[in-house]
């Protein structure tokens, strides 16, 4: 069987997995800041994540690697709206925004949150520690570094970057031009130096404060990760996963703190993994903007949650991902006719059955070569239309597909697939002329009025199917 091997950001090299602790592979995954809803560029490092761990345990079948121990973390304090050392913690800002109650605020995004990843098809993690949680193990873990690392400002307690070996290295950042994000703190020894504690202001009004030796606060971002990761995980632990984002500010601090702590070098994980964004036609989604794309936007315009998933899939995790309604439209007409294949294999399939070997093989290749989706999925549209392998062994083969993939072809219906969008109104009457004129429109080769009928069609609460052996399959929604 071919080794797993993942780029490691760390050394900006493909590099051979190998678990420290065969027995029990270690995961930690940065999680959401819940003052607000995921945008779709969040919910895309899950489905990279998700399909980590997936392969992971696929591996685990011949490797004789045992469990996977996978924890995301939730963020519901700490974080800033300039993502590095100056500015509001978001989860105040929303709070002072809405008039609403900090904790239900947090409450509501996070279950929010898990309720995409259950409509994703993401498996749960083993862990989702919250950072309030985890507070007072943070005051203990600055007062264990402060000595050696850290100095005090006004502001509150900041950790000298200075003081560990090669800081940057994840992000290759060098000098003091690299973290551009940062902005500028007075007092502050070096532009990268940063927040391990934050003290509250004179006359601010936090609902989010704790009592410390730095004073009555709260703590900063990046501490949250380094000891949630090492309560749950032990240190060093296998791989670490994020947004390419956090590799320029949130990661580095990180794992100067790791290196802090533990005296050493040691950055905390072996492996630092990180997927690209997800882009829109006027750059980076981002809830900065004050508009951005929700998984609940795509349910609303009727399209499968697994459409989005099979969209992120289509693309290799470290690629620039774009998204469009049109490049969505079509993943559900790919998913569609996956599931409509395998509604076929389900009817011709034999009494017995047996795996196809060498699609299972062509499958663990290219989830082997760092997570190579794209690859997978030409596999599988291989395995289904493939008439030399029976019916039934097909249907057997694609478990292990969907154990990979997870996009749950062996039970998913087409009926579940119908573009239904929440808005729909419809005319049975002006359906019927609308299919008449794309019949027409079909036969004189004039695609581009198809496509267009179709399109508004679909944004009518139509779905057209063509190629189905009854004829036209639409419903109204």
């Amino acid at each position: 069987m071919p080794t797993l091997t993942l780029y490691n950001s760390l050394t900006r090299t493909a590099e051979t997995f190998r678990p420290i602790d065969p027995a029990n592979i270690r995961v930690y995954s940065c999680g959401p800041t819940v003052y607000h809803y995921a945008h779709l560029g969040n919910l895309r490092a899950y489905v990279f994540t998700d399909t980590l761990t997936r392969v992971l345990r696929w591996k685990s079948r011949d490797s004789g690697w045992g469990s996977l121990t996978h924890v995301i973390n939730i963020t519901d304090v700490g974080h800033l709206q300039s993502d590095a050392d100056a500015g509001e913690d978001k989860m105040e800002a929303r709070a002072r925004s809405t008039g609403q109650d900090i904790w239900s605020i947090a409450a509501h995004y996070t279950q929010a949150f898990k309720r995409n990843l259950d409509e994703l098809n993401i498996v749960a993690p083993s862990h989702f520690p919250l950072a309030t949680d985890h507070v007072a193990q943070m005051i203990a873990f600055g007062s264990a570094i402060e000595a050696r690392h850290c100095y005090r400002l006004d502001g509150g307690l900041y950790f000298d970057v200075s003081t560990v070996p090669d800081y940057g290295r994840l992000a290759r950042a060098h000098d003091d031009q690299g973290e551009g994000r940062i902005d500028p703190v007075a007092g502050k020894r070096h532009p990268q130096d940063f927040a391990i504690w934050r003290t509250s202001r004179p006359g601010e009004n936090r609902q989010m404060e704790w009592d410390s030796p730095w004073g009555r606060g709260a703590p900063g971002w990046h501490l949250e990760c380094s000891v949630m990761s090492r309560r749950y995980l032990g240190a060093p632990f296998d791989i670490h996963t994020g947004g390419i984002d956090h590799r320029e500010i949130h990661h580095p601090n990180e794992i100067a703190q790791n290196q802090a702590f533990c005296g050493s070098p040691d950055t905390g994980a072996t492996m630092w993994l990180h997927n690209n964004f997800l882009v829109d036609r006027t750059g980076k989604m981002a809830k900065s903007s004050g508009e951005f794309l929700t998984l609940q936007a795509v349910i609303d315009r009727g399209y499968h949650p697994l459409a989005f998933r099979l969209m992120c899939l289509q693309a290799h995790y470290r690629s620039e991902m774009e998204f469009g309604w049109e490049g969505l439209a079509a993943a559900a007409v790919r998913l569609k006719r996956l599931a409509h294949s395998v509604a076929g294999l389900r009817a011709a399939a034999d009494a017995e059955v047996r795996v196809a070997a060498d699609y299972e093989e062509r499958l663990d290749a290219a989830v082997s070569d760092d997570l190579n989706t794209p690859r997978a999925l030409a596999v599988l549209d291989e395995l289904l239309a493939d008439k030399r392998v029976t019916a039934g062994d097909r249907l057997a083969t694609l478990a292990a597909f969907d154990a990979v993939l997870g996009l749950d072809l062996a039970t998913l219906r087409r009926e579940d697939l119908r573009v239904r969008p929440a808005t729909a109104t419809l005319d049975q009457a002006a359906i019927a002329a609308r299919l008449t004129e794309r019949a027409a429109a079909r036969a004189a080769k004039d695609f581009a009025r198809s496509d267009a009928i179709r399109q508004e069609l679909g944004t009518a609460g139509v779905e057209v199917m063509d190629g189905d052996p009854l004829g036209w399959d639409w419903r109204p929604a």
